[in-house]
């Protein structure tokens, strides 16, 4: 059995946004790490994100969990875009500079992973070392759009993301409605994979007549990046 090494971690964002604090879950077994942000109403303290952080590292995958500023100053609104992205760039630098010897993702939970793609797309503009490291991005329930109301608009950026993206979506989820979800996937190939979760919600929970358990879907979740990223490194 590997064991799992956890730090607390305090990452400098920009002299206007502050500080925002981390969590690095480090198994000895690593082969990659996985900067991974959290959603937009729970922070990375959320049993989400705990829950599934542990079955990543179980798998090999470490991961490097940090708040974004609203978060971390107990904020309801999230922050302007150039902040999101700014601590994205400042969380992924952190994570090289902390495990230079593991290969990078980085995404996240429904708003940290849409965000953390809109930061890879604009790397053109606002060039990072970090950002241009990253192997793939990591979608955890892509929020396609607002529940109730189908439409692609928060997905125009995609098609600036020029490395391999994994969408890990639930038949079920509100906000990702799959007849449009799916061809955008197909329209990014070969750089997309979809790996669907029949019954799972947009937080992946499941009807109990599935006759499956959630830690059931946390294991396929967490296999399913392992086995992704290792066709990257």
């Amino acid at each position: 059995m590997s064991r799992h090494l956890t730090r607390s971690l305090t990452i400098r964002v920009s002299d206007s946004a502050g500080d925002v604090g981390a969590l690095l879950l480090r198994p000895d077994n690593a082969n990659c790490l996985l900067v991974f942000a959290h959603g937009a109403g729970a922070g990375m303290h959320h049993p989400f994100m705990e829950r599934l952080a542990v079955q990543l590292a179980g798998c090999g995958v470490a991961t490097l969990r940090y708040h974004f500023p609203y978060m971390q100053h107990q904020r309801k609104r999230p922050d302007p875009p150039a902040v999101v992205t700014a601590t994205v760039r400042a969380a992924v630098a952190a994570a090289s500079e902390t495990a230079p010897g593991l290969p990078l993702l980085a995404g996240g939970k429904s708003f940290g992973g849409r965000m953390t793609s809109l930061t890879v797309a604009d790397e053109r503009s606002a060039p990072s070392p970090g950002i241009a490291s990253i192997r793939g991005v990591v979608f955890i329930g892509f929020p396609l759009h607002p529940a109730g109301r189908p439409g692609m608009q928060r997905a125009e950026h995609l098609a600036r993301v020029r490395i391999p993206m994994l969408f890990l979506q639930g038949t079920r989820d509100a906000l990702a409605d799959l007849a449009l979800l799916r061809p955008l996937c197909n329209n990014l190939a070969p750089l997309s994979t979809l790996h669907v979760i029949d019954g799972g919600d947009h937080s992946f929970h499941l009807l109990k007549r599935s006759g499956k358990t959630d830690a059931d879907v946390f294991a396929e979740l967490a296999h399913t990046v392992a086995s992704w990223a290792e066709t990257l490194v």
